[in-house]
């Protein structure tokens, strides 16, 4: 029996291997010898007896064993050899009484490589064993700011607290992420109890992505799963049964897809001005209504980001008396959000849009459960299939304003309150900065954060004595207050300049239109898939700065100049030389910042005092919008 095992064994090792030499691959194994760096540049740490994953065992520590093994374990030798009998008295071993004795191996950026127990590495992976006991010594590169170096230093750190090996990713930030999703503190550890309960999820997850192709896409595993409890949540993942895992994997294939574009996001700066054919602006959506639902997190009254919303939803029914109908639901949680957008799908919304980025999961969730509902949320930079995301350049309004407050500060000294480190808000705070120097070579603006702990920012605000302060894009309409926009404080009352205006009446009339007018659909392409994120500015009227009638006729003249070459197109806050704190950044007079390069700035501009915070300094409010979205130096949660 062992014999024709080991002539089985033969047959994989020899298709293998001539597969490998087809196609241009070393068809042996990996000798960890030949890929070390040189000596002095990493160092040792034994590990003592650890669960090797199987799959991760990919090589051997040195050269004299590689040949008789193809790339995946198989054996290559004669059957006859004395190479064969030894192998085929380890398999009647494993059969009769198991392997149990720890192979000795070295771990280099999380794969294995053995010094001593080839062949029973061999019969394991002949019989689909899933780990196998060994002695392992890490060894262990010096830092550098390679992608792989900068995930393999992050995985290190997460198994020190999980002292689990058997995940990996492919993207940074994606350990931390973990730690997060499985609902862990920064550096806490995990018990027993949290393995096991990993192990078994994961493991299940494993098989059923497998069964459905997963080992064809380019992502690993842990992409994968990283995604898919990020979407479900990872209690509720681990409650679901084999069928109802492999329902959910099958329905979200294209979030999967989509990790292989690395992140690619189709970024919509303008609406689609292409024509649909003349049937459907004739007949566009039949004789019926569309029902379109608004999913706010707070109350108008309470929260100027929600009265922004709710003028724009205000703006749609006046706008669309006989074509439209709205509702809305304010005050929903992250906890009720779900049930909010199924209410909202039961009573006939046909679009939905949840206003905040931190009901994002839950709007994919829904679109993927409900493929004909529309469903897009307001956030920057997210990158899912099933649903659309919606914000605007407000940067283009901040470098207005901060050219208003370079050209009317006195002292030099100018602060801007900030609530988030997430994408867009840092290139608002640089946009900004440098439209403030611009105009004054002098000015300083220093940045405070809403966010922070244990931070008092009118005692802040005091100590620094600003001329100006750019606060709260809006007024809150239940606080009556005028503390927002750019003002200034004088006789302890604010005297306000310039206030950013959100026109997402605009923006919503226009999405509608596209979709009555049948050109919704040339925005997906789908040849290609993307995600696709709507981020308009000025050009379409959805950001605007109001300006107070008490400026000075020359000020005036240089907004309303400003206005209309960053609406026209003429000209971008991040064209030219530009410098951040700590250097240059862009060093050609004539280049301009990608789109991308804007969204996901994690850097300051040169004249700022003040630094993005890290999310250990944040308060407890703000941590799911930052899980979501906080820009990548800050990632790590």
């Amino acid at each position: 029996m062992a014999l024709e095992d080991y002539a089985k064994a033969y047959r994989m090792g020899k298709k293998d291997y001539q597969y490998r030499l087809l196609h241009g691959m070393q068809p042996t194994l990996e000798v960890l010898d030949d890929i070390l760096p040189t000596k002095g540049s990493y160092s040792e740490i034994p590990l003592g007896v650890v669960q090797i994953p199987l799959d991760q065992i990919v090589g051997t520590k040195n050269g004299g064993r590689s040949s008789a093994f193809a790339g995946n374990f198989m054996p290559i030798l004669d059957d006859h050899s004395e190479f064969a009998l030894k192998w085929s008295k380890l398999d009647d071993a494993h059969i009769n009484e198991g392997i149990r004795d720890p192979i000795k191996a070295y771990e280099y950026m999380n794969r294995f490589y053995v010094e001593e127990g080839n062949k029973r590495v061999s019969v394991m992976k002949f019989y689909g064993v899933v780990s196998i006991p060994g002695n392992v010594t890490r060894i262990v590169p010096k830092r550098t700011n390679e992608k792989e170096n900068i995930i393999y230093y992050e995985f290190m750190d997460f198994y020190e607290l999980s002292q689990i090996n058997y995940i990996y990713f492919s993207k940074e930030g994606s350990f931390q992420r973990l730690q997060f999703e499985v609902g862990k503190q920064p550096c806490e550890k995990w018990s027993q109890d949290d393995r096991l309960e990993f192990s078994s999820i994961f493991a299940r997850f494993t098989t059923e992505y497998r069964a459905k192709g997963g080992d064809k896409l380019s992502i690993t595993v842990g992409d994968a799963f990283l995604s898919f409890i990020t979407l479900y949540g990872y209690k509720e993942v681990c409650e679901k049964t084999t069928k109802e895992l492999k329902t959910l994997i099958t329905k979200s294939w294209e979030e999967f897809e989509l990790l292989e574009k690395d992140d690619v996001i189709a970024l919509k700066m303008n609406p689609n001005k292409e024509k649909s054919p003349l049937l459907n602006r004739l007949l566009p959506i039949g004789n019926q209504r569309l029902k379109i639902g608004f999913i706010y997190e707070k109350k108008a009254v309470s929260s100027a980001w929600t009265y922004s919303h709710e003028l724009g939803r205000l703006h749609l029914e006046q706008t669309f008396p006989e074509e439209v109908t709205t509702c809305y639901y304010d005050n929903v949680t992250i906890d009720s959000v779900d049930d909010a957008i199924e209410s909202m799908i039961q009573e006939g919304c046909d679009i939905v849009f949840t206003t905040t980025p931190a009901f994002v999961q839950a709007s994919v969730k829904a679109a993927i459960a409900h493929p004909t509902i529309r469903i897009l949320n307001c956030s920057l930079n997210t990158s899912h299939r099933y649903i659309r995301t919606y914000y605007a350049r407000m940067h283009e309004a901040k470098f207005l304003m901060g050219a208003l407050a370079g050209a009317m500060a006195e002292n030099d000294k100018i602060v801007y309150v900030e609530d988030y480190p997430i994408y867009g808000s840092i290139a608002n705070i640089n946009a900004f900065a440098i439209g403030a120097k611009m105009i004054n070579p002098r000015v300083k603006v220093y940045l405070e954060w809403t966010s922070k702990k244990n931070v008092d920012i009118q005692e802040e605000i005091q100590k620094i004595a600003p001329d100006y302060i750019s606060g709260k894009d809006m007024v809150i309409p239940e606080e009556g207050s005028r503390l927002f926009g750019l003002f200034s404080m004088q006789d302890g009352q604010p005297r306000n300049l310039a206030m950013p205006l959100w026109h997402w009446g605009k923006f919503y009339e226009q999405l509608i239109r596209t979709i009555m007018n049948g050109t919704w659909k040339y925005d997906d392409d789908p040849s290609d898939l993307q995600a696709i994120n709507y981020w308009w500015g000025m050009s379409s009227g959805v950001i605007d700065v109001i300006c107070s009638h008490n400026l000075p006729m020359g000020t005036k003249h240089l907004m309303d100049l400003l206005k209309k070459v960053i609406a026209s197109g003429e000209f971008n806050p991040f064209t030219g030389i530009l410098y951040s704190q700590d250097g240059i950044v862009q060093d050609d007079p004539k280049r301009t910042l990608t789109p991308e390069e804007i969204i996901t700035m994690d850097w300051l501009a040169e004249n700022v005092i003040g630094s993005i915070p890290k999310a250990e300094e944040l308060k407890e409010y703000y941590r799911p919008v930052f899980s979501q979205q906080g820009v990548e130096q800050v990632k790590g949660i």
